[in-house]
């Protein structure tokens, strides 16, 4: 049976969490093989796509080694849904009390989405304080997360929304900061090639980031 994980040590696991979207269940595990062999372990794979659950289900079957959760949880019927394809965590666009219960009643880790201090204030009153930055970019960066340094020294987030390469260690470098959100990991292009070994690659560099 796996472990049951804490939200703060799921974003420790490395400094990239890769929020994957896939509409074709064959690509889930070859994928999944190719991040963990780069050392991506923790893997978000959202439910934007009605092959989402199908997923995340295929992930948790034939890759145990990954520890792959459900992004796009918007309410406790998904987050239900996805406890019961495998998931071993889950991440929310936004935060609403009856998400969090549901994910406490499923003892599913949630990492609730905020951007603004009123939603980061009533995601703690609910006892969460591991929480998604989005989206970081659109909803001030850097900047925003510095700021907040002060009346929320107690939160620890992972921006996540315009993240890549090029910006991640700006992000990293705070001490708010325990991983980053990102989709560069999984390129559509290595996708469709099934160019796993670059995707392995790509995972690699990510998991080498400084934090």
């Amino acid at each position: 049976m796996a472990v049951e994980l804490s939200a703060l040590a799921i974003m420790q696991n490395a400094p990239v969490i890769p929020v994957i979207v896939l509409d074709k269940v064959e690509y889930a595990v070859p994928m999944a093989r190719a991040l963990v062999a780069g050392g991506i372990r923790v893997l978000e794979v959202t439910l934007r796509t009605p092959q989402g659950l199908a997923c995340i289900e295929a992930i948790a079957t034939a890759v145990p080694e990954a520890i792959v959760g459900a992004g796009t949880v918007r309410n406790a019927g998904d987050a239900r849904a996805a406890h019961g394809a495998g998931a071993r965590f889950a991440v929310s666009p936004g935060y609403t009390g009856a998400l969090g219960q549901a994910c406490r009643d499923l003892r599913l880790p949630l990492l609730p989405g905020v951007a603004t201090s009123s939603e980061i204030m009533a995601a703690q009153a609910d006892g969460f304080n591991e929480l998604k930055f989005f989206p970081a970019m659109q909803a001030g960066g850097p900047a925003m997360l510095k700021a907040w340094q002060g009346p929320f020294g107690d939160v620890r987030f992972c921006p996540t929304g315009g993240i890549s390469p090029a910006n991640a260690a700006d992000f990293l470098s705070l001490k708010n900061v325990v991983c980053v959100g990102g989709s560069w990991l999984m390129p559509a292009d290595a996708l469709q090639r099934g160019d796993w070994t670059h995707i392995t690659t790509l995972a690699r560099e990510a998991a080498a980031l400084p934090r």
